[in-house]
Protein backbone atom coordinates (compact mmCIF):
# COMPACT_ATOMS: atom_id res chain seq x y z
CA UNK A 1 0.00 0.00 0.00
CA UNK A 2 2.98 2.30 -0.52
CA UNK A 3 1.10 4.12 -3.28
CA UNK A 4 -0.83 6.01 -0.59
CA UNK A 5 2.33 7.67 0.74
CA UNK A 6 3.23 8.87 -2.75
CA UNK A 7 -0.25 10.26 -3.34
CA UNK A 8 -0.25 12.01 0.04
CA UNK A 9 3.14 13.56 -0.72
CA UNK A 10 1.79 14.89 -4.00
CA UNK A 11 -1.23 16.34 -2.20
CA UNK A 12 1.03 18.00 0.35
CA UNK A 13 3.18 19.52 -2.42
CA UNK A 14 0.00 21.03 -3.92
CA UNK A 15 -1.13 22.36 -0.50
CA UNK A 16 -4.12 20.03 -0.63
CA UNK A 17 -3.38 17.80 2.36
CA UNK A 18 -5.95 17.76 5.15
CA UNK A 19 -5.64 16.82 8.79
CA UNK A 20 -7.88 16.69 11.83
CA UNK A 21 -7.45 19.43 14.42
CA UNK A 22 -8.96 19.12 17.87
CA UNK A 23 -11.22 21.90 19.10
CA UNK A 24 -13.76 22.34 21.86
CA UNK A 25 -16.63 24.62 22.75
CA UNK A 26 -16.94 27.19 25.49
CA UNK A 27 -20.08 26.83 27.66
CA UNK A 28 -22.61 29.56 26.90
CA UNK A 29 -20.35 31.04 24.18
CA UNK A 30 -21.54 29.49 20.90
CA UNK A 31 -19.70 32.13 18.84
CA UNK A 32 -16.30 30.84 19.96
CA UNK A 33 -14.19 27.71 19.67
CA UNK A 34 -11.05 26.58 21.49
CA UNK A 35 -7.90 25.24 19.84
CA UNK A 36 -5.13 24.29 22.21
CA UNK A 37 -5.50 26.81 25.01
CA UNK A 38 -6.72 29.68 22.82
CA UNK A 39 -10.29 30.90 22.44
CA UNK A 40 -10.98 31.91 18.83
CA UNK A 41 -13.89 33.82 17.35
CA UNK A 42 -15.59 31.04 15.38
CA UNK A 43 -16.23 32.24 11.83
CA UNK A 44 -16.26 28.74 10.34
CA UNK A 45 -19.24 27.11 12.06
CA UNK A 46 -22.65 26.44 10.51
CA UNK A 47 -24.35 27.16 13.84
CA UNK A 48 -26.20 30.01 12.13
CA UNK A 49 -28.79 30.70 14.83
CA UNK A 50 -26.50 30.01 17.78
CA UNK A 51 -28.65 27.12 19.03
CA UNK A 52 -25.91 24.52 19.55
CA UNK A 53 -25.61 25.37 23.24
CA UNK A 54 -29.20 26.39 23.95
CA UNK A 55 -29.99 25.24 27.53
CA UNK A 56 -33.51 24.07 26.63
CA UNK A 57 -32.19 21.78 23.89
CA UNK A 58 -29.50 20.40 26.18
CA UNK A 59 -32.03 19.74 28.96
CA UNK A 60 -34.47 17.96 26.63
CA UNK A 61 -31.64 15.79 25.32
CA UNK A 62 -30.48 15.02 28.85
CA UNK A 63 -33.96 13.92 29.91
CA UNK A 64 -34.38 11.72 26.83
CA UNK A 65 -30.95 10.20 27.41
CA UNK A 66 -31.88 9.19 30.96
CA UNK A 67 -35.23 7.74 29.91
CA UNK A 68 -34.45 6.17 26.50
CA UNK A 69 -30.77 5.29 26.90
CA UNK A 70 -27.72 6.06 24.78
CA UNK A 71 -28.69 4.44 21.48
CA UNK A 72 -31.70 3.27 19.50
CA UNK A 73 -30.35 -0.26 19.10
CA UNK A 74 -31.58 -0.98 15.57
CA UNK A 75 -32.69 0.50 12.28
CA UNK A 76 -36.01 2.29 12.10
CA UNK A 77 -37.62 -0.63 10.29
CA UNK A 78 -36.62 -3.06 13.04
CA UNK A 79 -36.96 -1.71 16.60
CA UNK A 80 -35.18 1.64 16.39
CA UNK A 81 -38.21 3.73 15.45
CA UNK A 82 -38.83 5.27 18.88
CA UNK A 83 -41.86 7.44 19.63
CA UNK A 84 -39.70 10.57 19.42
CA UNK A 85 -39.41 10.09 15.65
CA UNK A 86 -43.16 10.32 15.14
CA UNK A 87 -43.40 13.50 17.19
CA UNK A 88 -40.60 15.14 15.22
CA UNK A 89 -41.96 14.10 11.82
CA UNK A 90 -45.44 15.35 12.69
CA UNK A 91 -43.94 18.69 13.77
CA UNK A 92 -41.92 18.85 10.55
CA UNK A 93 -45.02 18.26 8.40
CA UNK A 94 -46.83 21.07 10.19
CA UNK A 95 -43.83 23.39 9.87
CA UNK A 96 -43.41 22.77 6.15
CA UNK A 97 -47.17 22.58 5.50
CA UNK A 98 -46.77 19.28 3.69
CA UNK A 99 -48.35 15.83 3.94
CA UNK A 100 -45.52 13.88 5.53
CA UNK A 101 -41.89 13.94 6.64
CA UNK A 102 -39.08 11.48 7.24
CA UNK A 103 -35.98 11.87 9.42
CA UNK A 104 -32.58 10.59 8.27
CA UNK A 105 -29.30 10.24 10.16
CA UNK A 106 -27.64 13.17 8.35
CA UNK A 107 -27.79 15.24 5.19
CA UNK A 108 -25.35 13.08 3.26
CA UNK A 109 -27.45 9.97 3.86
CA UNK A 110 -30.67 11.83 3.08
CA UNK A 111 -29.44 13.09 -0.29
CA UNK A 112 -27.80 9.85 -1.32
CA UNK A 113 -30.80 7.85 -0.15
CA UNK A 114 -33.47 9.99 -1.77
CA UNK A 115 -31.78 10.32 -5.16
CA UNK A 116 -30.91 6.63 -5.42
CA UNK A 117 -34.52 5.78 -4.48
CA UNK A 118 -36.10 8.10 -7.08
CA UNK A 119 -34.01 7.30 -10.15
CA UNK A 120 -32.00 4.38 -11.52
CA UNK A 121 -30.28 3.23 -14.69
CA UNK A 122 -32.08 4.71 -17.68
CA UNK A 123 -33.03 7.90 -15.82
CA UNK A 124 -31.21 11.23 -15.60
CA UNK A 125 -30.36 13.69 -12.83
CA UNK A 126 -29.84 17.37 -13.66
CA UNK A 127 -27.51 18.79 -11.03
CA UNK A 128 -26.02 22.25 -10.58
CA UNK A 129 -22.22 22.12 -10.88
CA UNK A 130 -21.83 23.58 -7.38
CA UNK A 131 -24.21 21.18 -5.64
CA UNK A 132 -23.00 19.40 -2.52
CA UNK A 133 -20.94 16.22 -2.96
CA UNK A 134 -23.73 14.14 -1.42
CA UNK A 135 -25.96 14.99 -4.39
CA UNK A 136 -23.29 13.89 -6.85
CA UNK A 137 -22.62 10.70 -4.90
CA UNK A 138 -26.32 9.92 -4.64
CA UNK A 139 -26.57 10.16 -8.42
CA UNK A 140 -23.59 7.83 -8.87
CA UNK A 141 -25.13 5.30 -6.49
CA UNK A 142 -28.42 5.46 -8.39
CA UNK A 143 -26.65 4.57 -11.68
CA UNK A 144 -28.74 7.24 -13.39
CA UNK A 145 -27.00 9.48 -15.89
CA UNK A 146 -25.61 12.70 -14.40
CA UNK A 147 -26.20 15.87 -16.46
CA UNK A 148 -24.43 18.75 -14.68
CA UNK A 149 -25.49 22.22 -15.72
CA UNK A 150 -23.36 25.31 -15.32
CA UNK A 151 -23.93 27.04 -12.01
CA UNK A 152 -27.36 28.73 -11.99
CA UNK A 153 -27.34 28.73 -15.82
CA UNK A 154 -30.96 28.11 -16.74
CA UNK A 155 -30.31 28.20 -20.49
CA UNK A 156 -27.78 25.41 -20.12
CA UNK A 157 -30.26 23.45 -17.99
CA UNK A 158 -32.94 23.97 -20.64
CA UNK A 159 -30.56 22.64 -23.29
CA UNK A 160 -29.85 19.52 -21.22
CA UNK A 161 -33.53 18.96 -20.42
CA UNK A 162 -34.30 19.11 -24.12
CA UNK A 163 -31.42 16.77 -24.92
CA UNK A 164 -32.66 14.16 -22.44
CA UNK A 165 -36.36 14.82 -22.78
CA UNK A 166 -37.11 11.20 -23.74
CA UNK A 167 -35.60 9.74 -20.58
CA UNK A 168 -38.05 7.81 -18.40
CA UNK A 169 -37.56 9.82 -15.21
CA UNK A 170 -35.97 13.24 -14.92
CA UNK A 171 -34.89 14.73 -11.59
CA UNK A 172 -33.64 18.29 -11.14
CA UNK A 173 -31.65 18.75 -7.91
CA UNK A 174 -30.27 21.98 -6.49
CA UNK A 175 -28.99 23.48 -3.28
CA UNK A 176 -31.19 26.39 -2.20
CA UNK A 177 -28.17 28.28 -0.86
CA UNK A 178 -24.82 27.02 -2.11
CA UNK A 179 -22.52 26.02 0.72
CA UNK A 180 -19.25 27.47 -0.56
CA UNK A 181 -20.47 30.63 -2.31
CA UNK A 182 -23.52 31.62 -0.30
CA UNK A 183 -25.59 32.52 -3.37
CA UNK A 184 -29.12 31.31 -4.10
CA UNK A 185 -30.59 29.01 -6.71
CA UNK A 186 -33.09 30.58 -9.16
CA UNK A 187 -36.00 28.60 -7.75
CA UNK A 188 -38.75 30.34 -9.75
CA UNK A 189 -37.01 29.46 -13.03
CA UNK A 190 -36.36 25.90 -11.88
CA UNK A 191 -40.07 25.44 -11.15
CA UNK A 192 -40.98 26.64 -14.65
CA UNK A 193 -38.49 24.27 -16.27
CA UNK A 194 -39.69 21.40 -14.10
CA UNK A 195 -43.23 21.83 -15.42
CA UNK A 196 -42.16 22.44 -19.00
CA UNK A 197 -40.15 19.21 -19.22
CA UNK A 198 -42.09 16.98 -16.83
CA UNK A 199 -39.30 16.61 -14.30
CA UNK A 200 -39.24 16.12 -10.55
CA UNK A 201 -37.66 18.91 -8.47
CA UNK A 202 -35.64 18.34 -5.31
CA UNK A 203 -34.29 21.25 -3.24
CA UNK A 204 -31.63 20.93 -0.54
CA UNK A 205 -32.29 23.57 2.15
CA UNK A 206 -29.34 22.58 4.37
CA UNK A 207 -27.92 26.11 4.40
CA UNK A 208 -31.21 28.02 4.18
CA UNK A 209 -33.50 26.19 6.59
CA UNK A 210 -34.03 28.19 9.76
CA UNK A 211 -32.77 31.36 8.08
CA UNK A 212 -35.44 32.22 5.50
CA UNK A 213 -39.23 32.12 5.68
CA UNK A 214 -41.63 33.47 8.28
CA UNK A 215 -41.01 30.52 10.61
CA UNK A 216 -37.60 29.59 9.27
CA UNK A 217 -39.05 27.10 6.77
CA UNK A 218 -36.40 27.94 4.19
CA UNK A 219 -35.88 29.70 0.89
CA UNK A 220 -38.67 27.82 -0.92
CA UNK A 221 -41.21 29.31 1.49
CA UNK A 222 -39.53 32.71 1.39
CA UNK A 223 -40.03 32.77 -2.39
CA UNK A 224 -43.47 31.13 -2.30
CA UNK A 225 -42.59 28.06 -4.39
CA UNK A 226 -42.82 25.42 -1.65
CA UNK A 227 -45.87 23.73 -3.17
CA UNK A 228 -44.03 23.28 -6.48
CA UNK A 229 -41.11 21.37 -4.96
CA UNK A 230 -41.52 17.59 -5.00
CA UNK A 231 -38.76 16.76 -2.53
CA UNK A 232 -37.83 19.19 0.22
CA UNK A 233 -34.68 18.22 2.14
CA UNK A 234 -32.99 19.94 5.07
CA UNK A 235 -30.68 19.30 8.01
CA UNK A 236 -30.66 19.73 11.79
CA UNK A 237 -26.88 20.16 11.92
CA UNK A 238 -26.68 23.82 10.93
CA UNK A 239 -29.33 26.38 11.94
CA UNK A 240 -30.85 23.88 14.39
CA UNK A 241 -27.56 23.28 16.18
CA UNK A 242 -28.13 19.53 16.62
CA UNK A 243 -27.69 16.63 14.16
CA UNK A 244 -29.71 14.76 11.55
CA UNK A 245 -31.72 15.53 8.43
CA UNK A 246 -35.29 15.50 7.14
CA UNK A 247 -37.21 15.04 3.91
CA UNK A 248 -40.69 16.51 3.45
CA UNK A 249 -43.22 15.86 0.70
CA UNK A 250 -46.30 13.80 -0.16
CA UNK A 251 -47.49 10.70 1.67
CA UNK A 252 -46.58 8.70 -1.43
CA UNK A 253 -43.01 10.03 -1.46
CA UNK A 254 -42.43 9.20 2.19
CA UNK A 255 -43.90 5.71 1.85
CA UNK A 256 -41.64 5.13 -1.15
CA UNK A 257 -38.54 6.29 0.73
CA UNK A 258 -39.32 4.07 3.73
CA UNK A 259 -39.27 1.12 1.34
CA UNK A 260 -36.50 2.18 -1.06
CA UNK A 261 -34.01 4.53 0.64
CA UNK A 262 -31.14 2.20 1.53
CA UNK A 263 -29.36 4.55 3.98
CA UNK A 264 -32.58 4.65 6.01
CA UNK A 265 -33.32 0.94 5.76
CA UNK A 266 -29.85 -0.35 6.55
CA UNK A 267 -28.63 2.13 9.20
CA UNK A 268 -29.16 2.18 12.93
CA UNK A 269 -31.65 4.88 13.86
CA UNK A 270 -30.52 8.13 15.45
CA UNK A 271 -30.43 8.03 19.27
CA UNK A 272 -33.73 9.22 20.80
CA UNK A 273 -31.91 12.02 22.63
CA UNK A 274 -30.81 13.58 19.33
CA UNK A 275 -34.33 13.30 17.90
CA UNK A 276 -35.75 14.97 21.01
CA UNK A 277 -33.14 17.72 20.74
CA UNK A 278 -34.07 18.37 17.11
CA UNK A 279 -37.75 18.57 18.05
CA UNK A 280 -36.99 21.24 20.64
CA UNK A 281 -34.73 23.08 18.19
CA UNK A 282 -37.53 23.08 15.61
CA UNK A 283 -39.80 24.77 18.15
CA UNK A 284 -37.14 27.40 18.92
CA UNK A 285 -36.50 28.06 15.24
CA UNK A 286 -40.17 28.92 14.81
CA UNK A 287 -40.68 30.94 17.99
CA UNK A 288 -37.42 32.79 18.63
CA UNK A 289 -37.71 35.08 15.63
CA UNK A 290 -35.10 37.42 17.07
CA UNK A 291 -32.40 34.93 16.15
CA UNK A 292 -33.15 35.29 12.43
CA UNK A 293 -33.36 39.05 12.80
CA UNK A 294 -30.04 39.18 14.63
CA UNK A 295 -28.38 36.91 12.06
CA UNK A 296 -29.49 39.12 9.16
CA UNK A 297 -28.20 42.20 10.98
CA UNK A 298 -24.84 40.47 11.45
CA UNK A 299 -24.77 39.45 7.79
CA UNK A 300 -25.38 43.01 6.57
CA UNK A 301 -22.78 44.46 8.94
CA UNK A 302 -20.07 41.90 8.13
CA UNK A 303 -20.60 42.04 4.36
CA UNK A 304 -20.62 45.84 4.27
CA UNK A 305 -17.56 46.04 6.54
CA UNK A 306 -15.55 43.64 4.37
CA UNK A 307 -16.58 45.52 1.23
CA UNK A 308 -15.56 48.82 2.81
CA UNK A 309 -12.20 47.22 3.68
CA UNK A 310 -11.66 46.48 -0.01
CA UNK A 311 -12.70 42.83 -0.29
CA UNK A 312 -15.00 41.54 -3.04
CA UNK A 313 -17.57 39.40 -1.25
CA UNK A 314 -20.14 39.39 -4.05
CA UNK A 315 -23.86 39.88 -3.68
CA UNK A 316 -26.13 38.01 -1.33
CA UNK A 317 -27.77 37.92 2.07
CA UNK A 318 -26.75 34.49 3.35
CA UNK A 319 -24.46 33.91 6.36
CA UNK A 320 -21.87 32.31 4.05
CA UNK A 321 -19.35 34.98 3.00
CA UNK A 322 -16.39 33.79 0.90
CA UNK A 323 -13.18 35.65 0.09
CA UNK A 324 -11.67 34.07 -3.00
CA UNK A 325 -7.88 33.71 -2.66
CA UNK A 326 -7.19 31.46 -5.63
CA UNK A 327 -3.87 29.86 -4.65
CA UNK A 328 -4.09 26.90 -2.25
CA UNK A 329 -0.96 27.75 -0.29
CA UNK A 330 -1.96 31.40 0.09
CA UNK A 331 -5.39 30.37 1.38
CA UNK A 332 -3.70 28.24 4.05
CA UNK A 333 -1.37 31.08 4.99
CA UNK A 334 -4.34 33.44 5.25
CA UNK A 335 -6.20 31.01 7.51
CA UNK A 336 -3.18 30.48 9.75
CA UNK A 337 -2.59 34.22 10.02
CA UNK A 338 -6.21 34.76 11.02
CA UNK A 339 -5.85 32.13 13.73
CA UNK A 340 -2.85 34.07 15.04
CA UNK A 341 -5.21 37.05 15.20
CA UNK A 342 -7.78 35.09 17.23
CA UNK A 343 -10.12 34.10 14.39
CA UNK A 344 -11.07 30.58 13.31
CA UNK A 345 -11.67 30.78 9.56
CA UNK A 346 -10.79 27.66 7.60
CA UNK A 347 -9.23 27.61 4.12
CA UNK A 348 -11.45 25.75 1.64
CA UNK A 349 -9.54 24.14 -1.22
CA UNK A 350 -10.17 21.74 -4.14
CA UNK A 351 -11.87 19.37 -4.59
CA UNK A 352 -14.43 21.05 -2.31
CA UNK A 353 -14.26 24.08 -4.63
CA UNK A 354 -13.09 24.29 -8.27
CA UNK A 355 -9.37 24.51 -9.05
CA UNK A 356 -8.01 28.02 -8.71
CA UNK A 357 -10.78 29.18 -6.35
CA UNK A 358 -9.36 28.34 -2.91
CA UNK A 359 -10.95 30.64 -0.39
CA UNK A 360 -11.61 31.64 3.17
CA UNK A 361 -15.23 30.78 3.86
CA UNK A 362 -16.67 32.86 6.68
CA UNK A 363 -19.87 31.66 8.35
CA UNK A 364 -21.82 33.98 10.60
CA UNK A 365 -23.99 33.27 13.61
CA UNK A 366 -26.68 35.09 15.54
CA UNK A 367 -24.32 34.61 18.49
CA UNK A 368 -21.80 37.09 17.05
CA UNK A 369 -22.01 40.68 18.30
CA UNK A 370 -21.48 43.81 16.24
CA UNK A 371 -18.38 44.61 18.27
CA UNK A 372 -16.86 41.20 17.56
CA UNK A 373 -17.58 41.40 13.84
CA UNK A 374 -16.21 44.93 13.44
CA UNK A 375 -13.02 43.93 15.28
CA UNK A 376 -12.74 40.78 13.16
CA UNK A 377 -13.08 42.78 9.95
CA UNK A 378 -10.19 45.01 11.00
CA UNK A 379 -8.00 41.96 11.64
CA UNK A 380 -9.02 40.35 8.34
CA UNK A 381 -8.07 43.55 6.53
CA UNK A 382 -4.69 43.64 8.30
CA UNK A 383 -3.92 40.05 7.30
CA UNK A 384 -5.06 40.70 3.74
CA UNK A 385 -2.68 43.65 3.43
CA UNK A 386 0.22 41.78 5.03
CA UNK A 387 -0.13 38.84 2.63
CA UNK A 388 -0.75 40.96 -0.44
CA UNK A 389 -4.23 39.52 -0.95
CA UNK A 390 -5.67 42.99 -0.43
CA UNK A 391 -4.07 45.98 -2.12
CA UNK A 392 -4.78 49.62 -1.42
Amino acid sequence: MNWMEKELEAMADASLIRSLRACSSIPKCPGYTVRGERALLNLSSNDYLGLSQHPSIIEVMREALLIEGAGSGASRLVTGNRLAYGRLEEALSDWQNCEAALVFANGYMANSGVISALVRRGDVVFSDQLNHASIVDGTILSRAELARYRHNDMEHLRFLLSKYRDKRRKLIVTDAVFSMDGDQAPLHELVLLKHEYGAMLMVDEAHSGGIYGGRGEGLCHELGVQNEVDVHMGTFSKSFGVYGAYVCGSHTLIRWLINKARPLIYSTALPPSLVAGSTKALDLVQTEHWRRERLHEAIMLFRSSLSAAGFDVGAGDSPIVPIIIGDNDMALRFSNALEDEGIAAVAIRPPTVPDGTARIRFSLSAAHTDKELIAATARIRTVGLQLGVLRL
